[in-house]
């Protein structure tokens, strides 16, 4: 019987690699694309023809041609936001409705997770996590206290659902002393236009429709949002998201066995960022740390907040292309350190004891960076079109990496625009 493979794209570090741009890449090779796990605060930016979109809930496989997306029970979902996605894109002209699946298990984010995401933060003071605002947080806690409103509930008793999860979250949002409701009602009412709106889509049992795709040999691509250090589990605990963003939460995410599972492309940049507070190693606070945001233009596709910045750090790259199992790498932004004299890399940790390691420690707040230093390449690789005109010192730095990593480099991105995309032989 010919099945078809389910290959898993992800990010590596903290975020914000690009996946958006490579989804986009790499979507022509396959049916369909689907989205595992996030929610809104994911931003995939895609330029093409002119134009820029930012993706925040659906794949982004939905620019090409006619293919199926589909949005997995492991993703939360704001319909009003949702809405404003999709009808801007339908703008544009691209048809959702008859391409983009929305999995009944899907949680829901209420306009009430969003007041209990500001009222959480506001009462942990300067212990702050950073988070969003988004409500992402609580929805995937009322998940996994059994206390969720899913997409399937839309379909029947729709309101009185609703008021009942509402009165919880006031009784909450009662105890953490939060009196701000000034925005509630308009947001409510834009929320439930969001949930009309999401009625005129194909809800679907998700983990069935994958499953029957395979058995019929089509090819699915998962595409994970956040990046690996942002793990509930894995990552920079308790800096990280609230959802599973390594490999395994494709299979959690949307119902597929271990075994389906082909092709780990893992995303990483040639430098490291971080949005928001926790531990951050390789972080620059110098003219060189500024150089690289400015010339990477990091800022959040969502929030526009200046993104944190900083070398490459392998020991953390390591460890998340094994905890991925990751198959082949993408390396992000090359052209950014383009004319960089001196480029450097974290090859080891000092730990505050003063012992020296090459794995990531169960803290890593305090460690300090023990870098090799290559040297640059001075060169605008923006307009090259194969890996033969990559200069000398950047294949010098290819070549470390892939050794270091265990993983070898199969596409190198130099610049936003997807042709400026090389695969290597």
């Amino acid at each position: 019987m010919n099945t078809g493979k389910v290959d898993v794209l992800l990010g590596l570090q903290w975020g914000d690699e690009g996946k958006g741009k490579v989804v986009d890449v790499l979507t022509p090779k396959y049916d369909v694309v689907a989205r595992f796990q996030g929610g809104p605060n994911a931003g995939h930016t895609l330029e093409f023809e002119g134009q820029k979109y930012v993706l925040r809930s659906i794949p982004s496989g939905i620019f090409q041609g006619g293919k199926v997306n589909i949005i997995g029970n492991g993703v939360v979902l704001a319909p009003d936001l949702f809405m404003g996605e999709a009808k801007d894109l339908e703008k544009s002209g691209h048809d959702l409705k008859s391409r983009l699946h929305i999995s009944k298990k899907a949680h829901l984010i209420m306009p009430t997770h969003r007041l209990l995401d500001k009222a959480i933060e506001a009462a942990k003071g300067k212990n702050k996590v950073g988070t969003t605002g988004k409500g992402i947080g609580p929805t995937y806690t009322d998940k996994i206290s059994r206390n969720g409103l899913r997409v399937g509930d839309i379909l029947e008793n729709f309101e009185q659902k609703y008021a009942q999860h509402k009165e919880r979250h006031m009784k909450r949002l009662a105890e953490l002393g939060w009196t701000d409701f000034s925005t509630l009602e308009e947001t409510e009412k834009v929320w439930m236009e969001g949930v009309e709106y999401m009625k005129s889509f194909k809800f679907v049992d998700s983990e069935h429709e994958i499953n029957n795709i395979l058995r019929s040999g089509k090819d699915i691509l998962c595409e994970g949002a956040q990046g690996t250090m942002l793990d509930v589990d894995f990552g920079s605990y308790p800096f990280v998201t609230s959802s599973n963003t390594v490999c395994a939460g494709a299979c959690t995410g949307l119902g597929i066995g271990p075994n389906k599972i082909g092709n780990v492309y893992g995303i990483m940049k040639a430098y490291c960022t971080r949005v928001g507070a926790g531990p951050f190693p390789t972080e620059l606070f110098d003219e060189v740390g500024k150089k690289i945001r400015d010339l990477g233009h990091e800022y959040g596709a969502v929030t526009g907040r200046e993104r944190r910045c900083g070398w490459c750090d392998l020991i953390q790259l390591r460890y998340s292309c094994m905890i991925n199992g990751v198959t082949q790498l993408i390396l992000m932004k090359s052209d950014v350190l383009d004319t960089f004299p001196v480029i450097k890399a974290c090859v080891g940790y000092k730990l505050p004891n003063g012992e020296e390691t090459q794995e990531l420690p169960y803290e890593i707040d305090g460690v300090e960076p023990i870098y090799k230093e290559f040297k640059g390449w001075n060169t605008d690789m923006t307009k090259m079109t194969s890996e033969d005109q990559f200069p000398a010192e950047f294949k010098a730095y290819i070549q470390f990496l892939e050794e270091f990593l265990e993983t070898p480099i199969k596409v190198v991105s130099i610049g936003p625009d997807r042709d400026q995309t090389i695969v290597r032989k």
